[in-house]
């Protein structure tokens, strides 16, 4: 197999690859002064509601994850390079009732995306502290952005704040606003005219 048919097989219909990383967002991007006020908190269908401090989340064991990303808007990079938490390891601080099937993450400016609870728990999604090498720029979703690879890049929130769990699905952000519910890029999964 040559080299341009393995990239062809990374890449959904309807992409191009680019080797910078654009940025798109809606609302201003946040600038954190003080990050001894900034914390994560999880809720919902849990058996205790947990907060992690900025300084408690940075203690958490740390990896290193590679993988492919795809905008909606038609973009998609190759070859990333994250330092982050996997949501394992946030996971075992956190007890779900039975009846969690869904999570609403919500990030800075009232920002939300839904995901079924078994994509936000696969092996491959994470939250994001670092892109090559380097700490997450804010237009990046500094100071912890969630990744969901498989995923259009929306569905990774940038500056998030809280991880809601929930028994029912519901449209965040974008998914009111007319982008899919699910997103998947290999099937183009790009709107909802439904």
């Amino acid at each position: 197999m040559s080299e341009l048919t393995g990239i062809r097989d990374r890449v959904p219909p309807g992409q191009r690859v680019t080797t910078g990383f654009p940025v798109l967002h809606h609302g201003d991007v946040p600038r954190y002064g003080d990050l001894g006020r900034w914390t994560l908190k999880i809720f919902g269908l849990v058996e205790e509601d947990v907060e992690f401090t900025y300084e408690a989340f940075m203690q958490l064991p740390r990896r290193e994850f590679a993988n492919d990303i795809h905008c909606v808007t038609t973009w998609s990079k190759l070859d990333n390079v994250w330092e982050g938490v996997a949501v394992s390891d946030v996971m075992e601080r956190v007890k779900l009732k039975p009846e969690a099937k869904y999570v609403m993450l919500h990030a800075e400016q009232g920002w939300t995306t839904n995901l079924p609870l078994a994509d936000f728990l696969k092996e491959t999604s994470f939250f994001a502290l670092k892109h090559g090498g380097q700490p997450l720029a804010p237009e990046h979703g500094f100071p912890v952005r969630m990744v969901v690879p498989h995923l259009y890049f929306w569905k990774s929130a940038k500056w998030l704040r809280a991880i809601e769990f929930r028994a029912t699905d519901k449209p965040g952000f974008w998914e009111r606003n007319g982008y899919h519910m699910y997103g998947d890029p290999f099937r183009e999964q790009r709107y909802d005219f439904d």
